[in-house]
């Protein structure tokens, strides 16, 4: 009787180390899947940060353009 128990409680408990070992297999799964998409999210983040900076060079130079022309109405008005 004594035997019986014994080995039941060492199957349930190899069956737990398994059960913890998949657990544990998939949880890194999407953790690595995670880390994939935060990297291709901040990829995206530093293009959209260089492409706002060159915009903002391109509007300074707009800017300036546009004061010249209006100097220049204002000169000949």
């Amino acid at each position: 009787m004594f035997g019986g128990v014994v080995a039941i409680a060492i199957v349930l408990i190899v069956i737990g180390g398994i059960a913890a070992s998949v657990v544990s297999y998939f949880s890194l799964q999407k953790h690595r899947a995670d880390a994939v998409a935060m990297a291709g999210y901040r990829k995206l983040a530093e293009q959209a940060v260089a492409n706002q900076e060159t915009l903002r060079t391109e509007l300074a130079g707009l800017t300036r353009r546009l004061t010249a022309v209006e100097e220049l109405l204002r000169s000949v008005g």
